[in-house]
């Protein structure tokens, strides 16, 4: 159970990183490197993510 609540939590992450990097995006234009951390920050929650979902496949805790 714990480790679904993880995963909800981690995707939502992403989603609110994915919605940072579009502001910022049309913010400033390019001209930071908000987007760029924002996207780097979004990468590492994706592998995070599917480590988590291999761990709970691999366990059986998530699935059939």
């Amino acid at each position: 159970m714990l480790l679904k609540i993880l995963i909800a939590l981690v995707f939502l992450a992403m989603v609110t990183s994915l919605a940072a990097g579009g502001t910022f995006l049309l913010r400033d234009a390019g001209r930071s490197r908000r987007v760029l951390v924002s996207l780097k920050l979004r990468v590492a929650l994706a592998v995070l993510l599917l480590a988590m979902l291999g761990y709970g496949f691999t366990l059986g805790s998530l699935g059939g």
